[in-house]
């Protein structure tokens, strides 16, 4: 189970880290707030096909448990999103990516306060040693550009996400004994009907781009990838090996970003690229290998 678990993670943070690349390619193609509601028209639109009847099977514990779903949806779904493609629009892709790693250190502050979840030596060392390995790729070998990072409006909102993206995932050991599909599907409705407020204000003062080509392009790619696909294997993921453990695997967005941004952009592939990946993965191990016994 621990590698099923192990591969369903890795295939969640490369899609996020794509995610992270086409937000930061969809600047001046395609508004923030739009962008979040075209993704989720979209996956809306396949979960309706696909997860039909098992939501009407599921119906009255969604209707029990609408607001916690709500929430899901709401929180997990809309508020990262937009605060992520908000963000892109102020800082750096380097921000923006660095700032993500301390998703796993929020989920592990969370659940000790919360839950008193034991967090082990090695557990911490793995992730200060993954934490390397993503400065390492973020700072393209220099982790001395860290002084130079400026907190702006972006970086902000990117903590922001930090924050409800951790709450989210801690959250998701409370979810309701309904099946998979029909939690992602009520948590996809709630994060639609969420994020029209959104895009009626992005209206309304004047910040709406209408997409083009592109525009349309990473809305689609959106739609089912990091809101659909990525959604499901990560709530499989965390119901496999719990929140803590899970968490650890958000460190390897930064890795699979720059190596995205390689194909993508044109970027070189350095030798602290290598580093870093073995650096990211070598925590994991570390902290898989010393976690809590209660935690297995």
């Amino acid at each position: 189970m621990n590698a099923k678990a192990y591969l369903l993670l890795a295939i969640t943070t490369f899609i996020w880290g794509g995610n992270s690349v086409a937000g930061k390619i969809a600047v001046g193609h395609v508004s923030p707030m739009l962008l979040t509601g075209i993704r989720w028209t979209i996956a809306c639109a396949l979960l309706a096909i696909l997860t039909s009847r098992q939501v009407r099977a599921d119906w009255p514990e969604i209707r029990r448990h609408w607001k916690l779903l709500f929430f899901y949806g709401a929180v997990g779904f809309t508020a990262f999103n937009v605060a992520l493609y908000s963000a892109l629009q102020y800082t750096t892709a380097i921000n923006v990516v660095i700032e993500q790693a301390g998703i796993p250190m929020v989920i592990f502050a969370m659940n000790f306060m919360l839950f008193r979840m034991r967090v082990s030596a090695a557990q911490w060392i793995g992730f200060v040693v993954t934490l390397f390995g993503v400065v390492l790729t973020a700072t393209h070998g220099d982790p001395r550009r860290l002084l130079a990072l400026d907190l702006n409006q972006g970086d902000v909102l990117m903590l922001f996400a930090v924050l409800v993206y951790a709450a989210y995932t801690v959250s998701l050991r409370t979810k309701p004994a309904i099946h998979w599909k029909s939690l992602i599907a009520a948590s996809a409705f709630a994060a639609l009907v969420s994020t029209l407020p959104l895009v009626i204000w992005e209206a309304a003062t004047d910040r709406l781009i209408w997409p083009d080509e592109l525009g349309w392009g990473i809305g689609i790619f959106a739609g089912v990838f990091p809101s659909l696909v990525s959604q499901v294997l990560y709530v499989w993921g965390v119901e496999m090996i719990g929140p803590n453990r899970a968490g650890l695997f958000i460190n390897l967005i930064p890795v699979f970003g720059t190596l995205l941004s390689i194909l993508l952009i044109g970027e070189a592939l350095e030798v602290f690229h290598v580093v870093a990946l073995a650096l990211a993965l070598g925590g994991i191990a570390i902290a898989e290998k010393g976690r809590p016994r209660e935690a297995a």
